[in-house]
């Protein structure tokens, strides 16, 4: 399902909700008048299947589109079997509960290079994200595995692997995060960066890659090893006036997840910024 525009929200519960439960998260996102929501699984998986119907019917309710970040805790280049099966089974879960929600992109941090070979790594990640995504196809999950561009560099996640496994996998499409990314080099970071990023992603995936995305923008500090820690975008140096624009330019549509530490109020300056457009 593409959206038929850009969305714009939380990764989480917006920190003003009245409670720290999904539900209330998605009524405060409709409250400030945002559009989406991530529901956060990042520390497990720990909501019942009753737990998401009730997350399912306030979403409906409120019209407010959901995505879910998978756990933390996974490394798809895992030497050890045991490793690998419980990332690749908390994956699944995330998918199979985050749909039950109603929620279609499941991100992950897909893997760190360690002492692998780049093209060693991308074949193990290849090879798990091609499992998962057969195994959601035949159990009928409607979820979309999404890989998320790192902004360290020991992490596996570059644009351009990324879009490989897209291409190669049905059912795998990226997350993009543009923070990381320009964390990741220092680069990537103005008007021309940002439309050639986007230029990639619709070479390679075509129309449908920039009518179904899934993106993360937040303020970021770095070193030369890469993302330190999130900032508030306005005491960052990530030109977001300058994403929008070319987001706006290139129609994009999906949805558009801030993880600022202020959370909701970058979400509304990001929304407010591209409506101005």
């Amino acid at each position: 399902m593409s959206a038929e525009k850009l969305f714009f929200g939380t990764a989480g519960v917006p920190r003003s909700a009245k409670a720290s439960n999904s539900p209330a998260g998605i009524e405060r996102v409709r409250e400030l008048g945002l559009d989406c929501m991530e529901l956060e699984f990042v520390q497990g998986v720990r909501m019942s299947e009753k737990g998401a119907g009730n997350v399912l019917e306030t979403a409906r309710k409120e019209k407010v589109a959901l995505s879910v970040h998978a756990p933390y805790y996974i490394n798809l280049n895992s030497p050890e079997e045991e490793k690998l099966k419980a990332s690749m089974e908390r994956i699944y879960q995330a998918a199979r509960i985050g749909s039950l929600c109603g929620a279609e992109s499941i991100v992950l941090h897909a893997a760190f290079y360690q002492k692998s070979s780049k093209q060693a790594v991308y074949e193990n990640v290849s090879k798990a994200l091609g499992e998962l995504a057969e195994q959601l196809r035949s159990e009928n999950i409607p979820a979309i595995l999404r890989p998320e561009t790192m902004g360290k560099r020991a992490q596996f996640g570059t644009l351009d692997e990324l879009l490989a496994l897209s291409e190669e996998i049905e059912g795998v499409m990226p997350c993009l995060d543009f923070s990381h990314m320009h964390a990741r080099e220092g680069k990537e970071n103005s008007y021309p960066e940002f439309t050639a990023i986007l230029s990639k992603v619709e070479d390679s995936l075509g129309k449908e890659g920039l009518a179904n995305m899934h993106m993360h923008i937040s303020g970021i500090e770095y070193d030369r090893n890469g993302e330190k820690r999130h900032l508030v975008l306005k005491e960052s140096d990530f030109n977001y006036p300058e994403l929008l624009k070319a987001l706006k330019e290139f129609e994009v549509k999906g949805l558009v997840i801030c993880e600022s530490p202020n959370l909701e109020e970058d979400a509304l300056l990001l929304k407010k910024t591209y409506m101005e457009l």
